[in-house]
């Protein structure tokens, strides 16, 4: 490894640059950020090992982290996407001083290959910086990108291994592209009529500072979904409003069902309580009011010396003798339509117990009687 490092050194100088990797070449960072760089090769190298490392020169540079090996520091971390011919590395908790780093691809039985970049690190905010470096949006349509800056320069958007546009509009891979420079400070890219060449990783140039940002394009659902969208187009969030709705009624619908059955269960309830309460009462009233019934009352023949009396007495009690005057002449005597008396309650049925019992007697009938 150091013998075909010393050779590289003195091929390419104390740049190390190689054309066959390409990467950006200085991008301003916040300190405490993170910050995600693309670097590109040549589809020779897709099943090479790739690896990052820091220093300033490429003979003093140290390996921090490389595709071979699964493992991923907290620091650092690499992955390889070959279909673009692409290896991306991320570096988290950035200090406040600049550092330089290598994207190398490594290469066996030879020289390795790779291209330098710059990290300004400031404790401000950046030169040139975005919200979000992963933009998404939907086939046939357009996303918007804001970028900040405090730096001058002429503002250019290219797409890695492909052409750029510097000036207010132009055209990527069949993809409209425009720039807006109307507000101070802010700058906003626009591309329309997305498809799926436009795909891939692109830079942002402004003066002598670059921001990478990576565009990926997907179909649009066929399905009504509600979108929640950044301020860069990007849809962050899809929900599915029919489905929400169709849970919300189904839930508002059943609740109110359940509120009914107990409503109509309570009514049910109290009633039969109620009526329970007031059938004993009805029932001591009705024993205290009992009916008196006589009928077929009859009193046959009757002497002038004295009144014998017969009395046939149904259901209850009959009319002392003695209060029937006797008459001379003997005679039958009939009584007919007995009338009920309704004995009164048992507050003053005590009262009257005391007394003789009242007889009502109706359509009385002297019938005569030959001697």
């Amino acid at each position: 490894m150091a013998l075909h490092l010393s050779v590289l050194l003195i091929i390419t100088g104390l740049t190390g640059v190689h054309n066959t990797v390409t990467t950006v070449s200085k991008v301003s960072v916040k300190a405490g950020g993170s910050i995600t760089i693309p670097c590109r090769y040549d589809l020779m190298y897709r099943n090479n090992v790739k690896y990052l490392c820091q220093g300033e020169t490429w003979r003093g540079c140290k390996y921090v982290v490389q595709t071979n090996i699964p493992h991923n520091s907290g620091e650092f971390l690499i992955s390889d996407a070959k279909s673009q011919r692409i290896f991306i590395v991320t570096i988290k908790d950035l200090m406040n001083t600049d550092k330089y780093f290598w994207c190398i691809v490594e290469i066996d039985n030879g020289i390795d290959v790779g291209s330098r970049f710059l990290l300004s690190v400031t404790n401000g905010l950046p030169g040139l910086y975005v919200d979000n470096q992963e933009i998404s949006g939907f086939i046939g349509e357009s996303i918007t990108i804001s970028f900040n800056y405090s730096t001058a320069g002429e503002i250019q958007w290219c797409k890695m291994g492909g052409s750029c546009v510097r000036g207010p509009s132009g055209a990527i891979d069949g993809t409209s592209v425009t720039i807006d420079s109307g507000r101070l400070n802010v700058f906003h890219v626009s591309m329309s009529g997305l498809s799926t060449e436009s795909v891939g990783w692109y830079l942002c140039i402004k003066g002598d500072l670059q921001m990478p940002v990576h565009v990926n394009v997907i179909e649009k659902p066929t399905t009504t979904t509600l979108a929640t969208t950044g301020s860069n187009g990007d849809p962050t969030q899809h929900r599915s409003v029919c489905s929400t709705s169709i849970h919300l009624k189904s839930l508002i619908i059943t609740l109110s069902l359940l509120i009914v059955i107990v409503l109509v269960t309570l009514f049910v309830w109290f009633m039969l309580r109620k009526h329970k309460q007031n059938k004993p009462e009805s029932s001591a009233i009705t024993t205290a009011e009992a009916d008196v019934t006589y009928c077929n009352v009859k009193h046959k023949r009757k002497t002038s010396a004295k009144c014998e009396e017969e009395v046939t007495n149904s259901t209850v009690g009959f009319t002392p003798s003695d209060q029937i005057p006797c008459a001379e002449t003997d005679m039958d005597v009939l009584y007919s339509s007995v009338v009920t008396i309704k004995q009164q309650p048992e507050k003053r049925v005590k009262q009257a117990e005391a007394q003789d019992t009242d007889v009502t007697y109706s359509k009385l009938a002297l019938t005569g009687q030959n001697t």
